[in-house]
Parts: structure tokens; sequence; C-alpha cells
């Protein structure tokens, strides 16, 4: 397959800048970019990479592809297995720092019991340290030999120590902590609670974290919102009866799903022509040609999924790519988008070429 841009062309960049200019221009929005609203082959809640976070990959990949004159559609779609073990990857991070924060707890608590013996103190003097470090979900976290199978094979980042150490202060320093303390309510139940609470306010939305992530890849600091929302989901699914081998969020729910990317991504740029052709026929009261590019890129995907998968709801592909369009595009963008799809499906449909 060559590749042919039909109607727009565009100076060649790298591919790292690409992207970088792709997550620039994302903006902060109210609500995480993870949708519930398919339920073909699995909830998404059982599964790590569910099909919204693969759509959102392909819409990075197809618009880094027009932007880059040089990438062919071979090295695109090794790259989109790339980018989507490296969200895996992330979720497996994530929690890794959980546990670092936990080893961190227990060194300091350790360290102060022994200077409180040593120099007669107060043997509470490590109470708060000593009760984040047996707290009962980060333990869990701990045993797990998947997490714990990552944790021997991964290299420590220099920086790494000095931004655990302050996480940990602006965890137990935290409000929350103290009013957990205060609680004196140690049960499994308060223990999950305090970590889902603390994660949610430091680690989610934390620049100084975002910062040190794209330092060390590009994906990952795209990648931590999404994310983000699995680690919470992993914590709010452990529970007391839970054996340390039971298994963390799998990859994919099925080879289907596995596979869902690929044929996406094929789909797109096989149809380029077609797709672009309805746009361009279908652009109400805009010239084709001023439509933003990311526009053209969220409606091109959304029109070969349409045409392509007879067993996806339409109402699921309109959701999906209005809300990456919310984010990811100008503030009008997702009411422009939805009334040229609209427009585009009751004409396939007239016209007996869309049967769903």
């Amino acid at each position: 397959m060559t590749k042919k841009p039909i109607f727009l062309s565009f100076c060649p960049v790298t591919e790292a800048k690409s992207r970088r200019n792709f997550i620039r221009k994302k903006q902060k929005p109210e609500k995480s970019i993870i949708f519930a609203t398919e339920n073909i082959s699995g909830s998404p809640y059982r599964i790590m990479i569910n099909r919204a976070l693969i759509r959102l990959k392909v819409v990075q990949l197809v618009y880094a592809y027009y932007k880059d004159g040089e990438k062919t559609p071979e090295t695109a779609l090794k790259e989109l297995d790339f980018s989507l073990s490296k969200a895996y990857e992330l979720y497996f991070y994530l929690l890794n720092q959980l546990v670092s924060l936990q080893e961190y707890g227990e060194r300091k608590a350790e360290a102060l019991e022994a200077r409180a013996t040593r120099m007669n103190l107060n043997q509470n003097l490590a109470f708060a340290d000593k009760r984040f470090s047996e707290n009962k979900i980060l333990l869990q976290l701990k045993e797990n030999p998947t997490l714990a199978q990552y944790r021997e094979r991964r290299e420590e980042w220099e920086e790494e120590p000095s931004f655990i150490k302050d996480l940990y202060n602006r965890f137990t320093q935290s409000d929350d902590f103290q009013a957990y303390l205060d609680a004196e309510d140690f049960s499994y139940e308060a223990d999950r609670e305090i970590i889902r609470r603390l994660y949610k306010t430091i680690i989610c939305q934390n620049d100084d974290f975002e910062q040190l992530l794209e330092d060390h890849s590009l994906y990952w600091n795209d990648d931590k919102e999404i994310v983000d929302s699995f680690v919470l989901k992993t914590i709010r699914r452990y529970n007391p009866n839970l054996k340390p081998e039971e298994e963390l969020l799998p990859k994919y729910d099925s080879q289907e799903d596995e596979e869902f990317g690929q044929r996406l991504y094929k789909a797109v740029l096989e149809r380029e022509e077609e797709t672009r052709q309805l746009i361009q026929e279908n652009a109400q009261n805009w010239e084709f040609s001023r439509l933003p590019f990311m526009d053209i890129i969220i409606m091109q995907i959304a029109l070969a999924e349409i045409l392509t998968f007879n067993d996806i709801p339409l109402n699921v592909s309109f959701s999906e790519y209005l809300d990456i369009a919310k984010i990811y595009s100008t503030p009008k963008s997702s009411r422009y988008i939805n009334g040229l799809l609209d427009h585009v499906v009751k004409k396939l449909r007239a016209e007996g070429k869309l049967l769903k």
C-alpha cells in the first residue's frame, strides 16, 4: 500500500516532533477520556487496553502518519503495537510507584523506631510511617508475582529516589492521610479508600509526575490520564479474599480486541479516498481545505470504522470519536463533526450503502 494524500499535503517532520505537537494540542478535559459505552467483547473495567484506548492511539498515529511524509503503513502498524504496549507498561510502572512508596515508608519507620530505641524516645514517633507501610492494599500489590517480575527487570531512573521521597511526603502530610490516622480505622476498606483517595488527589493531574514521564517517554505523558483510571479501577477491585497471585488487569480481553487496532488502522488507509470524498461532499458551509486537520483525521477514522465494522453500533462510534474531538481539537469541533457524520450516515442509508 502506498501513501497518497489526496486532498492535502504536509511538510515532513520527525515522528517525535509530530507526536509532541499532537500532545500539546490536547486540552485539559473536565472528565477523563475513558469510555464505558462499548460492551461488545468485554467490560472495560476488566481489561487494561479497551477499544476506547485503541481508537485514541489510532487517531494519534494516523495524525503522525500524514504529518510525516516518510512513514510507511507497515512502520505505522508496528508503532501502533509498540504504543499500546507502552501504555500497558505504564500501568505496571504506576502500580510499581505505589509499592515504592510503601517500601520508602517501611524504611523510614524502621529508621525512626531504631532512633527512638537508641535515644529512649517515644515509640509513636514512627506511627504514621508504620501505618502507611502496613497498608493492606500496598502489601497485596507488593506480593503480586506479576508486578514483582516487572520490578525485578526494570532499572530505576536516576531522579526516582528523590521523586518518591517528595511524593511520599505529600501523601503522608496531606489532610486526607491525617484524617485517616485520626479516625483510627485501619480496616481493609479504610486502607483501600485512603490509597484510592491519595492516588486520585496527588498522582492524578500531577504536573511534576507528567514531566518526569515525558522526559522518559512521549507515549507515557500522553497516556497517563487514561492509565491512571485503570490503576484506580485496580485499587477498587482489590478485596481481602484476593490471593497474591491474583491477576492484574490483562492487556486485552480477547483476540478480537487485540486485532481491532490493526484492522481499524488498515481500514483508515485503504478507505482514505472514499472517506475523504464523503467528508468533502458533505462539508456543510466549509471549504474542505479550511477544515482543521485534526477534524478531518477524526472524521476519516470514524467513517472507516462505521463502514468496516458492522458489529459496532453507530452510537458507540459517534460517542467515542466526539469525545476524542472534545479533547484534541477545537472547542466547536465536536458539534461540527457530529453534524457531518450524521449527514453522511443518513445519506449512505438512503442509498442502501449502510445497513446499520
